[in-house]
């Protein structure tokens, strides 16, 4: 009667764990004869693995059981428990959801009656406008050695103050300190503007407009005619060849005909229904709802054309990230020029730091022309007293100087860098763009020869390319 051969468990298995120590796996490492593996000997060879933490009791008693069903597999025999990060705190806008359910009211033949601006998020001093809700705290984890794994804890939210708006002693509540309209201004600002309404159009009974605060129009403005507004700017009827310019949005309920003539610029977004030789730009999005033709359109982010007609034709379009339209260009090859990737605040900004950097270089010429000569003298010991306070003054011109020089230059790579990221930047034809069509991503141009349907042209490795658009 033969004995049979015990392999001893020490031997016969191994304990690993994963690269983050988040799991630990035994494995046989020799199936000669049998083994005996209690529940008590596992754990034991656990512990001296330094394995403390999320030990699968379970599986050992499976193990213990019946090694052989265990051989040639990685047992997770320990399963740590992972941390759970805050939640970021947030800013809660009552105000926007008291004008979400304020919608325009469709007529039958299927076009919006605007007449009801005024209700949009008018608010009376002292309304809480918006609620600060804290971060989330993250719940600690920990590996199976027992280490503590820290969470990452959730962001402040801040707000945002801009006029008229108090935050109690308490930071949770944002109020209105006059009567007026909630206005966001550019940077998400939240502001209380006073309304300043003219019901009628802006002709030569009213006048050129500057307010501090929002401006409704419940008529047109007529060519010629200026309106500035610290606030947002509405317009029930359209806007002809004018200067209009709002640090705020500017909505139209119908549309821009400018002539070439006048301007349209918003710190924030323009929405309206169509752009006929205008000029408008936006810090952050031109959002037009049937066509935009033979027009000069800058916006900071995105140009959107989506309406039933969705047409641009002729003219220039520039946008920081993408534009896109149902319809580019038209069957006779109008000319029509497609920037994208374009930033155009960031440019603005780059052409006035070089404009910087030539002054300072200027002045640091010069100064370093003066010390020269006072340096000189100093080496000859010829320098008069009343020239030493002179020398010190002028060294710490050059120093200052030439740190504003070198910040700049800093800032010019940074911008540069910038510009050169194209990787969000994209034209999107939903149906049709039209050959005459000229596409510039960042340095990059591509001339459309011919049409294509469904197309969204993006940079990728050096080229402008088409892929089909989704």
């Amino acid at each position: 009667m033969s004995i049979e051969q015990i392999t001893n468990l020490d031997d016969a298995v191994k304990v690993e764990l994963s690269e983050d120590k988040m799991l630990a796996f035994l494995v046989f490492k020799r199936v000669e004869g049998a083994i005996k593996a209690s529940v008590q000997d596992l754990e034991r060879i656990l512990g001296s693995s330094g394995i403390k933490f999320g030990i699968q009791h379970d599986l050992l008693r499976m193990i213990s059981a019946k090694p052989s069903d265990f051989f040639f597999s990685q047992n997770v025999v320990a399963k740590g428990t992972p941390p759970q990060n805050g939640t970021d705190g947030f800013i809660k806008q009552l105000y926007d959801q008291e004008s979400a359910s304020r919608k325009p009211v469709e007529r039958s033949d299927g076009s919006i009656d605007y007449r009801e601006v005024s209700q949009l998020a008018n608010v009376k001093a002292g309304q809480l406008i918006a609620e600060r809700y804290p971060p989330v705290p993250g719940v600690p984890g920990k590996d199976v050695t027992g280490a503590v794994i820290e969470p990452k804890d959730g962001k402040e939210a801040n707000f945002k103050v801009g006029k008229n708006v108090v935050v109690n002693a308490e930071k949770t509540g944002l109020y209105a300190a006059i009567d007026g309209l909630v206005t966001k201004t550019d940077k998400d600002k939240l502001n209380v503007f006073p309304v300043y309404e003219v019901n009628g159009d802006v002709d030569y009974h009213i006048g050129n407009i500057d307010f501090v605060g929002t401006v409704v129009i419940r008529g047109n403005v007529l060519s010629g005619f200026k309106i500035r507004a610290s606030g947002d700017i509405r317009v029930t009827g359209g806007i002809e060849g004018a200067e209009v310019e709002s640090d705020g949005s500017i909505e139209i309920s119908g549309g821009i005909i400018g002539n070439n003539k006048g301007l349209v610029k918003a710190g924030r977004s323009v929405k309206c229904s169509f752009i006929q030789e205008g000029i408008v730009q936006a810090n952050e999005d031109v959002i037009v709802s049937q066509s935009i033709m033979h027009s000069n359109v800058r916006a900071g982010r995105e140009i959107l054309c989506l309406g039933s007609k969705g047409l641009i034709v002729g003219g220039t379009l520039q946008a920081g990230e993408k534009i896109t339209a149902r319809m580019i260009g038209n069957a006779m090859s109008t000319a029509t020029s497609i920037e994208v990737g374009v930033r155009p605040e960031l440019r603005q900004e780059l052409n006035e730091l070089r404009a910087v950097i030539r002054a300072l270089t200027d002045s640091l010429d010069k100064t370093d022309k003066a010390l020269g000569m006072l340096n000189q003298l100093a080496a000859a010991g010829q320098l008069p007293p009343q020239r030493i306070t002179m020398r010190l003054q002028l060294t710490a011109t050059r120093k200052q100087t030439a740190e504003e020089l070198q910040t700049a230059k800093e800032k010019i790579l940074e911008i540069e860098k910038a510009l050169e990221d194209t990787s969000t930047a994209r034209v999107d034809a939903v149906h049709t763009i039209f050959g005459g069509t000229k596409i510039m991503i960042g340095r990059y141009t591509r001339f459309i020869k011919d049409g294509v349907q469904r197309v969204s042209y993006r940079f990728v490795d050096g080229e402008i390319v088409p892929v089909p658009y989704v």
